[in-house]
């Protein structure tokens, strides 16, 4: 089963624009979460607890190799950068 696509956009607040970093607001990961049945967490690019330091591990994994192999990897770049990686 494919997950519904959902519409964020960077001027209604939902993503941030890649000079501040890129990645959603609290009110896209909201609407994300509440359109989809997903449960979306914040960044942890300080993580203080052993499981954050896994999604950040895991993130910084799965978005290096996005920023690489896109076309235009700008936002992909801007993510690992906000998140420390």
């Amino acid at each position: 089963m494919a997950k519904k696509s959902v519409s964020l956009s960077v001027g209604r607040g939902e993503k941030l624009p890649v000079s501040k970093g890129a990645g959603l607001t609290a009110k896209g990961r909201e609407k994300y979460n509440r359109e989809t049945g997903s449960k979306l967490k914040a960044p942890a690019p300080n993580p203080k607890t052993k499981a954050d330091a896994g999604r950040k591990a895991s993130f910084c994994a799965r978005m290096s190799a996005v920023a690489e192999k896109a076309k235009n990897g700008e936002r992909a770049k801007a993510s690992l950068k906000r998140w420390k990686c």
